[in-house]
């Protein structure tokens, strides 16, 4: 049986090797590149050994993320995972401007924390965060992550070096941020 979560706008399923094409065509787009870190070019067949390999590993658990109706719009994981610390790494990638700014992302990002918190009993999800994407910055301090250092010149892309902001969340804010609506 595949795995799926259901929210409202999203649906976080299994990764299938026909989702390759759509990763291979965004994750070479140079904005895309930058914003995520990623230093080199992809293709369908890498992003099919990625779907099959690199993400189905014991510390980690990856979906491709589709709209209600089915459209592929990107991809989220936990990755990192190290239970005996209750902590774990998270990404969301919702590459296509088009879909962005209305509640994927959002949704996504409190699918996945309801199941690094729960199912996983995590009590930390972390990211790093390309200064320079301050677009992305908003959006983990929108979804209750907080800024906890700054790796200076951590970064560099395409001649130009950038900090990498270190942000997490954890349980118990997570949790009382759920509870407190507004917040």
């Amino acid at each position: 049986m595949e795995k799926e979560i259901r929210g409202e706008k999203v649906i976080l399923r299994e990764q299938r090797e026909e989702d390759a094409r759509f990763f291979a065509y965004w994750f070479n787009q140079p904005q895309i590149m930058f914003q995520c870190g990623f230093t080199d070019l992809t293709d369908e067949e890498q992003e099919k050994k990625y779907i099959n390999e690199y993400h189905r590993t014991e510390d980690s658990d990856w979906y491709t993320v589709t709209s209600a109706d089915g459209e592929v719009i990107g991809e989220a994981g936990l990755l990192r995972m190290f239970p005996a610390w209750h902590q774990t790494d998270m990404t969301i990638i919702i590459p296509d401007p088009d879909k962005q700014n209305r509640g994927y992302g959002t949704e996504t990002a409190r699918l996945m924390l309801d199941l690094a918190f729960g199912k996983y009993d995590m009590n930390r999800v972390s990211i790093g965060v390309v200064g320079l994407n301050t677009g992305a910055l908003r959006f983990w301090e929108k979804v209750g992550f907080v800024r906890e250092g700054i790796q200076e010149q951590g970064y560099y892309y395409n001649g130009e070096y950038s900090d990498f902001i270190m942000m997490r969340v954890l349980r118990q804010e997570w949790e009382r941020d759920r509870n407190c609506p507004g917040k």
